[in-house]
């Protein structure tokens, strides 16, 4: 992302790596920021930036077979593009096992957590907020999630950007595995 920025808008790789952080704090995604102030075409951003090495990403097989087991609709929403979820799923091996995908690109490039996108989530998809249950690695957007009348889960980290907020009482659960939380709710709805 860095390297997109310098050569868009020709600037030191340093310079490009602060005017990613600060948009992203400002405009919730550096897209929104680089659109904003630089009518930066979003398609092409999404194309460059996901354009990535992901071999380091693991298959996680009690993911797999956890999401198998859950029965309910599953949904991706994401600030980044359909074609970076599938190449992310693909690698583990998941991409079968969601209902759909909802992109930056389905929200006209208003990311999360501006409360829009979660409205057009839930007209898209006909999802009941009441009987949902939201997880995000940035606490920030749960809290929209929280507004529409979903449960809400933040998976932990230790990434500025992703703990911050993560105090605020929009949070109902704290996990630290996707994987261990969802096999958890499998064995609660057997028992």
């Amino acid at each position: 992302m860095g390297e997109y920025i310098s050569k868009k808008l020709n600037v030191s790789l340093t310079k490009a790596k602060e005017i990613q952080t600060a948009y992203f704090h400002e405009y919730n995604t550096t897209l929104n920021g680089l659109m904003l102030k630089h009518k930066i075409d979003p398609h092409e951003f999404l194309k460059y930036v996901h354009d990535i090495d992901i071999s380091f990403l693991e298959k996680d097989k009690i993911l797999r077979e956890e999401l198998i087991k859950l029965k309910a609709k599953k949904y991706i929403f994401t600030n980044g593009s359909h074609d970076h979820v599938l190449n992310v799923t693909k690698h583990l091996g998941i991409n079968d096992l969601f209902d759909g995908t909802f992109d930056i690109t389905d929200s006209n490039f208003l990311p999360k957590p501006l409360i829009e996108p979660y409205e057009m989530l839930i007209k898209k998809f006909n999802i009941n907020p009441k009987k949902a249950i939201f997880i995000d690695d940035i606490a920030k957007n749960l809290e929209p999630a929280k507004k529409i009348g979903m449960k809400t889960a933040w998976l932990i980290n230790n990434e500025y950007w992703g703990k911050k907020d993560s105090d605020q009482n929009y949070i109902d659960l704290k996990i630290e595995n996707l994987s261990s939380f969802l096999k958890e709710i499998n064995i609660l709805k057997t028992a």
